[in-house]
């Protein structure tokens, strides 16, 4: 029975990444056809040559998603596909009907999206310099739609991460390659045994405790300001917990180094979308900054360029 039929956002399942084989032939066939037969044998030539086939058969009626499906499996070994349709249990989203929808015709700026988010990471790590213990490559990556719904734009376990096309938080190439930075940290969070959990739950529990969900006194301690409906940031809604607000502050980590690393100065309101001048996460307070020096040693080798805080 497939892992995605009973699959939550996060699991405490721990997986060491060094444990975690590449995608091989067998699961490159089930990301692209689930369970259906290939048009095409693809069953000579090395194992890259057989799944590249497999890539080129499965998106044949499309030449333009085909090149974009296949460039990417060649540079980074991640496979793009479909996920298996199911019933997902969203927490406070409530239920859910997702339908594998092949990113294709219309939809292949999703592809492209996402294929140009991985390779940004690329980008950003070999310019970030130092040893990331994180990984970004080899993906088992499916695509859905979520039926009636724009929920949840993305969720991630065991090195595959699931991408809604009618996501709502998939309107620009900046939104995708934010959001998948935090769905590939939860990836790397369970590979080093639900870090998140163990490391940062005493500063989490402690913000928590001091304002509950009120937004005006979340905002110092947020470092996305995504919000629910209704409800308050994504970081502190209730049933999410601490490994969202560990995501999200990778994900910080992300877009100032990303601007500052393109732009050699502090990040500035375009990099971070906002219509002010954004003060560096870790700059906020003593609990933002122990959280990020936590984070960044964990997952980015201890490399932080973001300037030092003018003393408070």
């Amino acid at each position: 029975m497939s892992r995605w039929l009973f699959v939550l956002v996060l699991v405490p399942l721990a997986v060491r990444a060094q444990d975690v084989p590449r995608v091989g032939r067998q699961l490159a066939h089930e990301i692209l056809f689930i369970t259906g037969k290939a048009p095409l044998p693809c069953d000579t030539g090395t194992e890259a040559e057989q799944i590249a086939c497999l890539i080129a058969a499965r998106y044949a009626k499309d030449p333009g998603a085909a090149k974009v499906a296949a460039a990417l499996y060649a540079a980074s070994g991640t496979v793009m596909g479909v996920l298996p349709e199911q019933d997902f249990d969203g927490g406070y989203r409530g239920k859910l009907h997702l339908i594998p929808q092949l990113p294709v015709g219309l939809n292949r700026k999703h592809l492209e999206w996402a294929a140009g988010a991985l390779t940004d990471f690329d980008t950003f790590f070999t310019d970030l310099g130092g040893k990331p213990n994180y990984r970004w490559r080899a993906l088992d990556f499916r695509f859905f739609e979520s039926v009636k719904r724009r929920t949840p734009s993305a969720y991630a376990v065991d090195w595959a991460v699931a991408y809604n096309v009618s996501g709502s938080l998939f309107g620009s190439e900046a939104g995708v390659r934010g959001t998948l930075f935090h769905e590939v940290f939860h990836l790397n969070d369970q590979a080093h045994g639900d870090w998140s959990r163990r490391a940062l739950s005493p500063i989490y529990d402690r913000i928590v405790k001091k304002c509950g969900v009120d937004v005006k006194c979340l905002t110092p301690y947020t470092p996305d300001s995504i919000k629910v409906r209704g409800g308050t940031y994504y970081d502190f809604q209730p049933g999410n917990g601490v490994g969202e607000y560990a995501a999200d502050i990778a994900r910080r980590y992300y877009t100032e180094h990303r601007a500052l690393l393109r732009k050699p100065k502090a990040p500035g309101p375009t990099a971070l979308g906002a219509k002010q001048p954004v003060t560096p996460f870790k700059c906020g307070n003593a609990d933002n900054a122990k959280a990020w020096t936590l984070v960044v040693e964990e997952f980015f080798g201890g490399v932080d360029l973001i300037p030092a805080c003018a003393p408070r």
